[in-house]
């Protein structure tokens, strides 16, 4: 994760504008210490401020804390949960897509897992490497890869969501993306091993669900989920990318409205101020979340951990008149 501080965003100007009064005045304590009855005041008001904020977020705000640069990625929870943790590299056709990390983690003495996540990429150079967290047909093939290597050897499963979608371009086209997300789609559903999902922060389209296919699927509290992006929807329906905030609030993509119409079964709370604030903190949350649901699955065999994963899914969307 990067020093620095994390970039204010948008509706956070007014905790900006406040941070910095209060650092000034800190930094005339030690000639002027009766200013720090002021500075405590300040601080205060700071937290007040920043709880009241982050309990009135806009669908759109979500997802600038789930788009935010600095917001923990796969390998950042990964090498938090498991120091050790092993990678696997490669579909086994001939390429190894930095998009999308898979790995064998310890998450606590009696839960190993085969962990698989998207990886947006830090820098620059990183995140041209990673295609901004946009898997090409071969990293899908790669995540199919370790999810049959699970399935083998009997090892839960755990996928981190974090990407716009899968990656559109020619390439992708001419190696068969739509089969190589369909496989995935279809090999999920089969498996005899326990699979936990969480969406970490953007959860899009196709691309998300190619390794979203689990017996329990998470949010972070400011994470989404969305078939499209709230201006791709925009531009399609009003032909302008202006009208996002409209349908961002009417495609419901928050954690606490997908959890309302029983897409997901959990939200994991975050850090006041969003994981990036406290990417420790964020990742022993899901790690707890994780852990909990993966003891419970366990104890079910593996002709009911595949009825569950498959029933859960064909539940979602059903209504009566």
């Amino acid at each position: 994760m990067a020093d620095k501080r994390p970039i204010p965003l948008e509706f956070e100007k007014p905790l900006e504008l406040l941070r910095q009064q209060i650092e000034r005045l800190k930094e005339q304590l030690s000639n002027q210490p009766e200013l720090e009855g002021d500075v405590v005041r300040l601080e205060d008001q700071y937290t007040r401020l920043q709880k009241s904020l982050y309990s009135n977020l806009k669908p759109l705000d979500h997802l600038a804390i789930a788009r935010h640069p600095h917001r923990p990625y796969t390998r950042d929870y990964f090498d938090r949960w498991d120091p050790q943790w092993v990678e696997l590299h490669g579909d086994r056709k001939g390429q190894d897509d930095d998009a999308m990390v898979c790995g064998l983690l310890r998450l606590a003495d009696d839960v190993k897992v085969v962990a698989v996540g998207t990886q947006k990429g830090r820098s620059l150079r990183d995140k041209q490497q990673c295609n901004f967290g946009m898997p090409q047909p071969e990293g899908y093939r790669k995540a199919l890869r370790v999810f049959k290597h699970a399935d083998k050897f009997g090892l839960p499963v755990v996928t981190l969501i974090d990407t716009p979608g899968a990656y559109p371009g020619l390439t992708a086209e001419e190696h068969n993306q739509a089969e190589a997300i369909a496989v995935n789609l279809l090999e999920l559903s089969g498996l005899r091993v326990p699979v936990v999902s969480i969406v970490t922060g953007e959860g899009g389209s196709g691309g998300a669900l190619a390794i979203g296919v689990a017996n329990r699927i998470l949010m972070l509290e400011h994470s989404v989920y969305s078939v499209i992006s709230p201006e791709g929807c925009a531009s399609i329906l009003w032909k302008t990318a202006e009208k996002a905030m409209e349908a961002a609030q009417a495609m419901r993509i928050t954690a606490r409205e997908i959890l309302e119409l029983g897409v997901i079964d959990g939200v994991i709370d975050e850090p006041l101020g969003g994981a990036h604030q406290n990417p420790d903190g964020a990742a022993t949350n899901a790690k707890n979340a994780i852990v909990a649901q993966l003891r419970e699955l366990m104890k079910l065999s593996q002709e009911d951990v595949r009825k569950d994963r498959q029933c859960k899914f064909r539940t979602i969307g059903a209504f009566k008149e």
